[in-house]
């Protein structure tokens, strides 16, 4: 079976071929700890652990590295970096601050079922890691110091490289577009950025450096941290496609200057997440988080869904499509989920035959096939409710099915919707817990026969409405009474 991957720097899919198998190499871009971690990112490390798990379960032994900035993230257009002016704003000091959301973050990504990754580094661990990349690029020729600050020297670099690569934007255009801001009139270009920033008095983060008191730019934090512990060159970089034109199209830049070489041969970009069709954004008002979104204690998703389900229901887009999310498509995708879960615990029941009328060998190929053309988690949902209609053919003795096939079921499941897309365990999709609910609708069945039976058609109707008031159907057939859930 062949991987393949869309190359956001080749601008094409192309076949998935490590440098040095059976060991991948990958690199994702954390967050930045001076807030809670919004969908957005929860989207992207969700994706990247779905990826990070197909990737081990094809047998690869996989180096995940993912990073926290604890430092050097400038607020737009601002001298000062966001986890300082966070811990100015909430009176605490900046590892408070990062102590505080890296333990959020952590426990949302443990609710969402997300696997740690390999090493997850920190910008302030690797000051020294950075000072040393600076340094070099410095002694290269690609950057320049001014009055204690470090520039990378953009348009003296495009005249060799590709600076756009990744993007494939002009330029000029660049160039054009961008505004002079106040405090940066010591760069020689506009679109040069900085390595290491030279650090006014009252900065609370901020180190010891060859030119001074200061701390790193943003941008060489997860070059140092990826060259560090994947090597100069390695596999897949990844991160959300808001980083592609400024951050790893730097990154890319940097690592050229530092050795001369691009540092990830696959470049890896989740797509936007969307509200009701609308960025998120507070400036709208139409900001949901992670535990709004559990919970239902937000107006504009007034419905709380389980972690389960709303993992399932980013599994139904590719992560390289915009995933819009509204009261309508949870509701649909909690529905879908639920019959997933329902048919498949359903062959525990269905009695087998000697022959089967089933292809199993093709159904498992056509999973595999979805999430080797690029991770298509959308497809693999596809396949998997195409197999749960083969299921409920069988339960409905329509066709046959061996035993060993029956077997082979269950086995698929839980790899591709359990391993694989990573749907996190809960009381939702506990199979003990299913069972007993099994048991408790059956000994409703029974006393509603009974009432039947008895002529007491008033306390079996009453049965019948109140269960199909809490989703589960019933029906009447010549070889029993049937159940269903809504």
């Amino acid at each position: 079976m062949q991987l393949y991957l869309y190359n956001t720097l080749a601008h094409k899919k192309e076949k998935f071929e490590p440098i040095n198998p059976p060991f991948v190499g990958m690199y994702v871009c954390g967050p930045t700890v001076y807030n809670d971690v919004h969908l957005g990112n929860v989207r992207t490390f969700i994706a990247f652990d779905v990826i990070f798990r197909y990737l081990n379960h094809l047998g690869y032994k996989v180096r995940y590295v993912r990073n926290i900035t604890d430092a050097g993230h400038l607020e737009d257009e601002s001298d000062e970096d966001k986890i300082s002016k966070r811990a100015k704003l909430e009176r605490l000091e900046p590892m408070e601050i990062v102590q505080k959301y890296t333990v959020s973050f952590h426990e949302i990504m443990r609710i969402f079922n997300v696997l740690p990754p390999s090493i997850e580094p920190t910008a302030t661990g690797h000051i020294l890691e950075q000072q040393e990349m600076a340094m070099q690029i410095l002694k290269n020729g690609w950057a320049y110091e001014v009055n204690g600050t470090v520039y990378f020297d953009v348009e003296k670099f495009a005249q060799q490289y590709n600076y756009t690569a990744l993007t494939g934007r002009n330029l000029e255009e660049l160039l054009n577009n961008t505004r002079e801001l106040d405090g940066q009139d010591e760069k020689r270009g506009r679109l040069d950025f900085a390595l290491w920033i030279k650090a006014k008095p009252q900065h609370l983060m901020q180190w010891n450096s060859p030119w001074g008191r200061g701390f790193p730019g943003w941008h060489i934090e997860c070059s140092a941290m990826s060259t560090k512990y994947l090597g100069e060159e390695f596999d897949i970089h990844g991160g959300g496609m808001d980083l592609a034109p400024t951050h790893h199209t730097n990154e890319i830049a940097q690592n050229i200057a530092y050795c001369g070489k691009s540092p990830a041969r696959y470049w890896l970009h989740t797509n936007m997440l969307t509200l009701n069709g609308k960025k998120m954004s507070k400036s709208l008002g139409n900001v949901v988080l992670p535990l709004e979104l559990i919970s239902g204690n937000n107006p504009l998703i007034p419905k709380g869904f389980s972690p389960a389900v709303i993992r399932f229901f980013m599994m139904q887009t590719h992560y390289r499509s915009t995933l819009d999310i509204t009261l309508d498509a949870l509701n649909a995708a909690e529905k879908g989920y639920y019959r997933l879960l329902e048919s498949f615990s359903s062959l525990d029941n269905i009695v087998s035959s000697d022959t089967s009328d089933i292809n199993l060998s093709e159904l498992k190929q056509k999973c595999y096939n979805a999430m080797n053309d690029d991770f298509n988690t959308a497809v693999l949902v596809a396949e998997l409710f195409e197999i749960s209609k083969i299921i409920n053919k069988a339960a409905e003795k329509q066709i046959k099915i061996t035993a060993k096939d029956i077997e082979e079921l269950k086995k698929l499941f839980q790899v591709f919707f359990y391993e694989i897309l990573g749907i996190p365990p809960s009381e939702a999709n506990n199979e003990s817990w299913m069972k007993k609910i099994k048991t408790l609708v059956d000994i409703l069945i029974d006393i509603r026969s009974e009432a039947k039976k008895n002529k007491n058609y008033i306390l079996s109707d009453k049965i019948r409405n109140q269960m199909e008031s809490v989703g589960i159907l019933i029906k009447d057939t010549p070889e029993g009474t049937k159940w269903s859930i809504k």
